[in-house]
């Protein structure tokens, strides 16, 4: 095993993760922005206001990308088992 194998499966890593979690990022932080500026339009400031829409909106999300996400993380699985009788040379 290289110390270039092992920065490459770093990177493949972070760059796993980034995709799986990006979606849910990203809707959570459009609704805590739509949220944000209700709040500064109407006055309300309310500090649990946010998490009901938001847990909801990122379940949604979750329904929706959650196949998607699962393969992205199954073929990474894949080659990082498939990749093992490799590192023993």
């Amino acid at each position: 095993m290289t110390q270039n194998y092992i920065i490459y499966i770093g990177k493949e890593a972070v760059y796993t993760i980034l995709l799986i979690s990006g979606p849910l990022l990203a809707c959570s932080l459009i609704v805590g922005l739509l949220i944000s500026v209700f709040q500064a339009t109407t006055q309300i400031q309310e500090q649990t206001l946010t998490f009901v829409p938001k847990i909801v909106m990122v379940l949604i999300t979750l329904i929706i990308f959650g196949p998607w996400m699962l393969n992205i993380l199954i073929s990474f699985t894949t080659n990082l088992i498939h990749s093992i009788p490799n590192l023993m040379r």
